[in-house]
This record gives C-alpha cells, structure tokens and sequence, in this order.
C-alpha cells in the first residue's frame, strides 16, 4: 500500500469525481434536470441547446420551484429534500434523489440557477457556481413559478473530459434519446426541444392518450405494427405495446421499457424479451417494444448505478418469468388477419374486424415425418433418431379429405355467410413455390414450404409440451468442474433442473455430478450446455437453454417434413394450408424468422399500375 497520509479530498476535486459518475456528455446533464423538473410537478418543459449541448444547455419548467432560502443548499453535494432516512431510500419513488446532480454539474460547467417557489409573484433567486472555486452566489431575479437551469462550457475546466465527447450530431441524438424517453414515461407533460435555435420536438401533453405520444416518439409505422400488452398478477403489472417480428430492427434502437416510470436498460429486462421473441425473429435481428412494469416500489433497488439506468428487482426470477410469458403468450396469439388490413375498394366483401377467426373447413396438413437431408450446425444424425423415437412421428402424409375447389370465379360465392377468411382462397400456384389467394382487401402471396415449416413445427412442440422431456440416466456420470457459486445454485434449484431433465447432485464445493440427461441432449456438446444453463441460473433464476436446444431439433425436423418447392398442390391443398397458417401460432413466420405471406392491397395493385392517375 501507499505511504502517503489519508486526507479528506477537497470539496471541487470530490464533487469532479462524482460529476465523473453522473456527468457523462450533455445528454446526461439534461436527463437529471428533467428528472428534477418531473419531480417538481411541472407539466410544461423546454430545452434550448447550442452545438450539440456542449455550448449552452438551458431547461426552463414550470414545476413547484425552489424556495429562497434553499437556493445555495440546492447546489450542496448530497442535498436533496427527496428522502429523509434509509426506510426512504429503499422505498424510492421518486427520479432524482441522491442530491448531487447540480454540484456535479457545477463543478465541470457554468451553472446558473433561477427560481420561483411562489404563485402569486414574479420575484424569484438566482444562483450562480463555476468550477472553480464552486463559491455559490445569490441575488435577486425576475422569474415566473418554476426553475430555469442554464449551463455553460461544459467541461471548460476538464479538457480530457471535453475531448471524449463526439461530434454536435452525436451529442445532439442523445440528447434527443433523452428527451424521447421520459416523453414516452410522461405523456402528461408537455415537452420542447431547441437546437441552435430551431424547434425539432414540440411535443403537446397527450393526457390519457399515450398512444398518441407514441405517435410522435416512435412513428406510424411502429405503430401500426404494434401488439398491445396488458396483464396484472398480484403487484405486478405489465403494459404497453410490442413490434410484431415482421416489424424488427437492424439495431436494438427502438426499445423502451420503464419500471414505475423510470426508464432503465437492464440485463434481465434484455433477457426475457428475447427470449420471448427468440423463436419469430429472423438472425440478427432486434424487437422494437416500449413497455411499462408498475411493482411496489420496495421490490426494485434503483439506487445501484450512479446513472440510475440500471435496477435491481428483489424477485428478479418472479420478474423474469412475469415478462417472458406475457410476451411469449402474446406473440403466439398472433394470427394472419390480426393486423389491419389495407384500404380496399368499397365493393369489396366485408372481412370482419373482430379477431375470430372463420372456422377451418379444410382438413389439415398431415404431420410430416423428415426426410433425411442436411442438419442445421450442431446436430446429428443421433439426435434426430432419438427425437423421431420419443414422438414417433407419422410417415410423411399428404392433405386427405374431399375438399370444395375454390377459385377466383366463385370467390365471393364461396364466402357463405359474407365473411372472408383473413387469408382468402387459392387461386393458383407460381413456380412451385408461392400460393396466390385473394382476400377482401387483394392479393395474398404465401411462401408454401416456410408456412407449412411453421405449421409442422408447432405441431412437433405441442406433441414434446404435452409428452413431456423424456430422461436417460447415464452408465457412467459426467463429472464437472464448476463455480463454488454454480454448485450452490444447482443444489438450491434441483427441482428446476430436474424439470429441465436434468439430474445433478453436488460432488465437492467445486464439482458436480451429473446423472441423468434428456433424450434430446444425447450426442450433443452436454457439458457446453450444461455451463450455459448454470449461468443463466446464477444469472436470471431462470433458463430455456435446453428447451432452445430441443426446439432447435424440431426445426430441423419441421424443415425436413415440410413441403418441398416445386411440389404441385391441389387448390384444395392450398386452401387447407391457408387454414392451417390461420389456427397456427406465430404463422406469419416461419422457424427462422422469415415471413411466411405477405398482403397487396387493392391500393398497392393501383400504384403499381398507374391506375388512378
């Protein structure tokens, strides 16, 4: 250890190193003084910046103010009027509390403070610190009921600070990033974004309306692409809208989600969203979501980052688990039909709006036994063996059944009672490959081997959940070495693993033995999988790695015993494949995430045809 004596740091030199913790570019700046604003009451924000925010940062509100006397106290580190004792602090409902935003903020800039804490005068105080010496000035100031915060020269008095920071347009979109999210947590409040002058967001208060500030943070076509969330279970209560997997991103840039208000990136958030959306999204891919949990305010510890971006929830199992099958359920609710429709033509047939879904007339697709052919990196011929074995799939079928023929000249007769199936009737096939059906609103093209892919793997999924996970135990147990840690959590969470198919017992503080495995894992890398389920035990509380992994098994499968292109099919065929993709969860994609159909409206024929002009 050093030599040197332990001495108290001085106040500027401590109040730079906190500003380190919390002051990151001008975005972080703006985002604890609208925190502040928030907690103040205000309903109206504005925000003028220069070059970026590194210039000028202004933020002026019409919030509850500061009184007077606690003017110079405001930009004290580690004074806030917020909590009062500990049981306050593991209680937090409030953003901001920990009382050292402004000094920090004060210690690498030049602050300017105004308030107004009256209702009924003009007369308000103004305070003033720089870096330097960080001495607080008062005098009396102009200013309505509310704060103005202004901020000069940031990080004038760091240099290697400033030199971190990147270009005006970069500095600006994470301004904006901030100003987006606590729009999207606030739709009560009015907000206004000036950049060098000019007005970029004006953003009305929308009340009740949160989907009109969704409009306007997100766009319409997030939107219209948009599954609603509702769902409560005892304290908990999860709301707000998810993309559809057609509707994903290159980048994670379009994901929103906020705990009592507060927006946060957290790991086990991450986690349980895509794992929801592991079996629709296409490689690469990102969801787009923003969603709101409400709990107790005493079941999440928001004061474990300086930021505050990250949480840490008590039950985080309970809370894992909570996410994931209220997405998971939602999205596999997902039917063709769901989603609005185009516009079409007035004299079009009716299709109805309710979300029921017409009644499959047609029999279904058999479940097709694969043949042999390539398998996906990672299995082999011993697991697809095992799996064939433990459903006992069927001989590969073909659609049976006398079947109505449809086509495009009795269309409309066929409707019966008026109404359309979602996905229409057949009308022909186009190399082998597509379906071509006319719905209510035009023309519907299928991809007939993704379609009948997703139709036959769900299938296998359902036979695996309602079979169980078939066991083998092993002739000679599989020992590994492993985390003090990871023995404990296997021996606390036996009865999960054994839920999982897996039978572990404890063989040292460092080593487990391994006894009984799943059908499924035999062949496979068993102690590669095994790790990564132990971690995300330690990790989550929580993990579908093996089910990930049979999943993977039956994809294959259902790839293999699904129709091939080039194979011609009946229009009657076609048309129970349309049926079947309308009673089959997540159908609009197939097991690797591509779509399986697309629509084109009346419209979309019009313009492609100059009709119209």
């Amino acid at each position: 250890m050093s030599g040197a004596r332990i001495q108290r740091l001085d106040p500027r030199l401590a109040n730079q190193i906190a500003a380190g913790e919390v002051v990151e570019r001008p975005a972080s700046v703006i985002k604890e003084a609208l925190e502040n604003s928030i907690d103040a009451g205000a309903t109206r924000i504005e925000v003028d910046i220069e070059a970026g925010g590194v210039k000028l940062i202004r933020l002026r509100d019409n919030g509850a103010g500061i009184p007077a006397q606690d003017m110079e106290l405001a930009l004290d580190r580690h004074a806030t009027s917020k909590i009062q004792s500990i049981e306050d602090l593991e209680a937090v409902a409030t953003l901001g509390f920990r009382g050292e935003a402004l000094a920090s903020i004060a210690s690498v800039s030049r602050l300017t403070l105004t308030s107004n804490a009256t209702e009924d005068s003009s007369r308000g105080v103004l305070a003033r610190a720089e870096g330097r010496d960080m001495a607080v000035s008062l005098r009396p100031a102009p200013h309505p009921r509310g704060a103005t915060l202004e901020v000069r020269d940031l990080f004038y008095n760091t240099p290697a600070r400033r030199k971190f920071l990147r270009t005006e347009k970069t500095e600006f979109n994470h301004v904006d990033e901030v100003i987006k999210r606590q729009a999207l947590a606030r739709p009560d409040v009015a907000f206004v974004l000036r950049h060098n002058g000019r007005v970029l967001r004006n953003m009305p208060p929308a009340g009740e309306d949160l989907g009109r500030r969704i409009v306007s943070v997100c766009g319409d076509a997030f939107w219209e692409q948009a599954v609603p969330i509702s769902r409560e279970a005892g304290s908990l209560r999860l709301f707000g809208w998810v993309g559809r997997p057609t509707f994903s991103r290159s980048q994670a840039d379009l994901q929103y989600f906020f705990v009592n208000g507060r927006v946060i990136r957290d790991k086990l958030v991450t986690h349980a969203v895509k794992q929801a959306y592991r079996d629709v999204l296409f490689h690469g891919r990102h969801p787009a979501y923003v969603l709101f949990l409400e709990l107790d305010p005493a079941g999440v510890d928001v004061n474990v980052h300086p930021t505050k971006h990250e949480v840490r929830f008590r039950e985080g199992r309970e809370i894992h688990n909570f996410i994931f099958s209220t997405l998971h359920r939602s999205l596999a609710e997902l039917r063709p039909g769901d989603s609005p429709l185009p516009e079409q033509p007035a004299s079009s047939v009716e299709v109805s709006r309710s979300g029921q879904l017409a009644p499959a007339q047609q029999p279904s697709m058999a479940l097709g036994n694969p043949e042999r052919g390539l398998l996906a990196p990672g299995e082999s011929d011993q697991q697809l063996a095992a799996l064939r074995r433990l459903y006992d799939a069927p001989p590969r079928g073909t659609v049976s059944g006398q079947v109505r023929e449809r086509s495009a000249d009795n269309f409309y007769e066929q409707s019966g009672d008026g109404e359309v199936p979602p996905l229409g009737f057949a009308v022909a096939q186009l190399h082998g490959v597509y379906i071509l059906a006319e719905n209510a609103a035009g023309m519907v093209v299928v991809d007939m081997h993704a379609a009948h892919e997703r139709i036959t793997y769900e299938r296998l999924k359902r036979m695996r959940d309602d079979a169980g996970i078939k066991t083998q135990p092993l002739l000679v147990p599989l020992t590994l070495s492993v985390s003090a840690r990871e023995v404990e959590v296997a021996v606390e969470m036996a009865d999960t693993l054994a839920a999982l198919g897996l039978l572990l017992g404890a063989a040292g503080e460092e080593q487990l033995v391994v006894r009984e495995l799943p059908v499924v894992l035999v062949g496979s890398e068993v102690e590669a999988l095994i790790r990564s389920v132990l971690e995300d035990l330690v990790a989550y509380g929580t993990s579908d790695r093996i089910k990930a992994h049979e999943d993977e098994i039956l994809a294959t499968m259902a790839c293999h015993g699904a129709v091939r292109a080039n194979r011609r099919l009946t229009v009657p065929e076609m048309n129970a494949l349309l049926r079947d993709m309308e009673q089959t969860e997540r159908a609009d994609q197939c097991n690797h995430g591509r779509p399986t159909w697309v629509q084109l409206g009346m419209g979309d024929l019009d313009k492609l045809f100059l009709r119209g002009r």
